[in-house]
């Protein structure tokens, strides 16, 4: 069976195979022991109620129970750049005119941005490409939803998302190599990796503090603010479907899109069941060609499954693993959300 539960100290191992196969790119995943480590303590402390709102993030795996494997990872942020900042930029305008010359001129420009600070941010999502099936992409995304909308006094009223921005087989991002690379003289997988193990006062120190006109970038580059990777499309477009929206902020380094959205406005925050628990004999559940994640909103112990179970009358059939796995019995309550949008949802 595939569940979603809390990272654990015992997943660092598996952890750091899923950092290794990651690649370019995924900031907040980088294959380091120690600082995954540090990671997983930050995340069961946090669930723990140990630590001030400007530490707290929480992080689920994606399981493989049969073979006790993780397989995937996603994330959540509570309040970004509290404690240190958070650096992206904010994609504005300039206008230039002389009357005496007939010329109005209205630029775009690339502004260093700490807008964000204080939201929350859905980050770190990676699943295995083994596992990249049966809709385990959505499953492990759109959790994070479920769990807002269960929890949602632990967060912000803002949500963001940095999407991973361009770059090529071999790592080279066009935009880092016009911009960042002008003013930091490294490498842009050396830059990432940095910026993902915390190492983020160089960002300070060496980014420019004055507008970057947009215009004068070879064509490269231009061509990538907002934009997102080719592999990181699906996990753009779930995003979209669920109510967040670009709004003209791009990533520091590679100029990925960042997307953003109001909270109570995600389709999680209104589409969500609450539905009591029947536990049934596998074969006398009654299935439905589409799945259902299904959570049991256990704050000290959560835990999610996919299900094709059909809602019938306020409840919801499992069978006596799937109620295992949960960690729920008859007559309790669990929390649905449909994996697919329904016509007419954001």
């Amino acid at each position: 069976m595939i569940i979603i539960r809390y990272i654990q100290p015992k997943d660092v191992q598996d952890l750091y195979r899923l950092a290794e196969r990651a690649g370019f790119g995924l900031t907040s995943l980088q294959p380091n022991l120690e600082i995954l480590a540090a990671k997983i303590q930050r995340a069961c402390d946090t669930v723990a109620g140990k630590l001030e709102r400007a530490d707290q993030g929480y992080f689920f795996v994606l399981e493989d129970t049969e073979l006790k494997k993780v397989v995937g990872v996603c994330g959540i942020e509570v309040a970004l750049g509290l404690r240190e900042p958070w650096y992206n930029f904010h994609v504005g305008t300039q206008v230039h005119s002389s009357k005496t010359l007939g010329v109005y001129k209205a630029l775009p420009t690339l502004f260093l941005s700490n807008d964000h600070t204080g939201h929350s941010e859905l980050c770190t999502l990676f699943l295995d490409p083994d596992y990249r099936k049966n809709r385990n992409g959505k499953f492990l995304s759109k959790v994070r939803f479920l769990f807002l909308s269960a929890f949602r006094e632990h967060f912000s009223n803002t949500i963001v998302a940095e999407m991973r921005g361009y770059s090529d087989e071999k790592g080279q991002s066009p935009f880092w190599d016009a911009v960042g690379h002008k003013f930091f003289d490294i490498e842009f997988n050396q830059a990432d990796y940095l910026s993902g193990i915390g190492q983020k006062v160089f960002i300070a120190e060496l980014m420019p503090r004055y507008p970057i006109y947009v215009d004068m970038l070879p064509e490269s580059a231009k061509e990538v603010i907002g934009q997102v990777h080719p592999n990181t499309l699906p996990a753009y477009n779930l995003l979209i479907g669920e109510g967040l929206r670009y709004q003209g902020y791009a990533d520091i380094f590679d100029a990925g899109a960042t997307l953003q959205a109001d909270i109570e406005n995600l389709r999680a925050m209104k589409e969500f069941q609450l539905l009591t628990v029947e536990i049934i004999s596998k074969q006398n559940l009654v299935l439905q060609s589409e799945p259902y994640i299904i959570a049991n909103d256990q704050y000290a112990d959560y835990r999610a499954i996919l299900t094709y179970s059909q809602p019938i009358d306020g409840s919801i059939q499992l069978t006596e693993d799937q109620a295992r796995e949960l960690k729920v019995e008859k007559g309790q309550q669990i929390r649905l959300l449909s994996v697919n949008i329904k016509e007419g949802s954001q």
